[in-house]
């Protein structure tokens, strides 16, 4: 199991667990608010008894003032009393206004209707009055109290999230441009060397055909030395023609790739596409995008580059008829160390991205891909000027 597998198992656990936690939070405090609903109903329903057997005067004084002392007891309640004609006869709990109280307890009335039934008070000969009820404050609370809750806690973790994000995006910045740095500092003494010792063979009359070979080679040893020193530090983007850039890197693979393999480019307007970029690190861009089609085909197969200006952008697409890419996967490849390769650090198309998004201020992304057709990756610089 990959380190990418065990780390999206490790995310959809975690984030099955604060799902779970949040529904037992959700359902617990639904529950206990249903149980105050039916506690604030019995009050409501108790409230209407007390209002009709008022009415009636019924058993004396003693039974007036308990009464009373159930209606006053009421503090949390929101209730309204009316007759069967929909005059108000009495309110209680509610908020009243300085101005605009009638038009306000109509308001409250028509609200509390479309809530719930009302208590209908029975007082006899034909007479009826009806009680409106709503929830309590308490109650309204209280069935908020999870969601507020939730997102409060949602706030801290992504804030939290973000932090520590950021701290170790820092740390595996240093990492990567010290070991750059590193690599570019071990490359340039064994260079400086062979550049030696092939000045000697050409002194000595040796095989100047392979004296140059080596030389080639040891100038790509220089270019990749310099890609790696300008790792971490801000590159110089020169306005320059995107084209010969393109060109000149495939000409380099072209020449130590498979002949099953085949590079073609188009080149959609005949004019130079000029944009400001850093020649050295682009052609690395290109480089580690054609590498990586190359490895995807199999057997035989073609690279295409294909090069052309949307509005004020240079669009570049590298496609290739290798095995493709899985749609869950397309953000996935430009994090370091995804790989596909039984030896490989996965570390390509993430500094493909940086330079790119980093360094230049474009962007890259999988355009599409399908598995077993091949693959499309869409880089798009800005700032064009032709």
């Amino acid at each position: 199991m990959s380190f990418y597998t065990r780390k999206k198992i490790w995310k959809f656990l975690l984030l099955i667990g604060a799902f779970a936690i949040g529904t037992f939070t959700l359902l617990y405090t639904q529950r206990l608010s249903s149980e105050l609903k039916k506690e604030e109903q019995k009050r409501a329903e108790l409230w209407a008894e007390a209002t009709r057997q008022l009415t009636d005067q019924v058993d004396g004084d003693t039974s007036i003032k308990l009464i009373f002392e159930v209606i006053r007891n009421n503090t949390t309640i929101p209730v309204i009393l009316v007759d069967d004609n929909d005059v108000i006869l009495h309110h209680r709990n509610i908020k009243i206004p300085e101005q605009g109280v009638e038009a306000m307890l109509k308001a409250e009335l028509a609200r509390m209707r479309e809530k719930s039934e009302p208590f209908v008070v029975d007082l006899g000969k034909g007479g009826k009055q009806f009680l409106y009820y709503e929830d309590s404050l308490l109650i309204k609370k209280l069935a908020w109290f999870p969601v507020i809750q939730l997102l409060i806690v949602a706030f801290f973790i992504s804030i939290a999230y973000l932090a520590f994000s950021g701290a170790r995006k820092a740390e595996q910045d240093q990492v990567w441009v010290g070991m750059s740095k590193e690599t570019a500092h071990q490359l340039g003494t064994p260079t400086s060397s062979i550049l030696g010792w092939i000045d000697v063979l050409k002194m000595k009359g040796s095989d100047l055909e392979i004296a140059q070979e080596l030389e080639k080679d040891v100038e790509r040893l220089q270019v990749i030395t310099d890609r790696f020193s300008k790792i971490g530090s801000k590159p110089e983007l020169k306005l320059q023609a995107v084209d010969p850039i393109i060109l000149d890197i495939l000409s380099y693979l072209d020449r130590r790739t498979s002949a099953d393999i085949t590079f073609k480019t188009s080149i959609q307007d005949e004019k130079p596409t000029r944009a400001s970029v850093n020649k050295v690190l682009f052609q690395w861009v290109i480089e580690n995008l054609c590498k990586n089609a190359v490895d995807a085909i199999k057997e035989k197969g073609e690279v295409n580059i294909s090069l052309a200006c949307e509005g004020p952008k240079v669009i570049i697409d590298v496609m290739d008829t290798g095995k493709g890419i899985s749609r869950n996967n397309f953000k996935t490849v430009f994090q370091p160390g995804y790989t596909t390769k039984r030896r490989g650090w996965g570390l390509g198309l993430s500094l493909v991205k940086r330079i790119v998004e980093g360094y230049h201020g474009g962007k890259i992304f999988v355009k599409e891909s399908e598995p077993g057709k091949g693959t499309t990756f869409r880089i798009i610089l800005p700032g064009i000027q032709r």
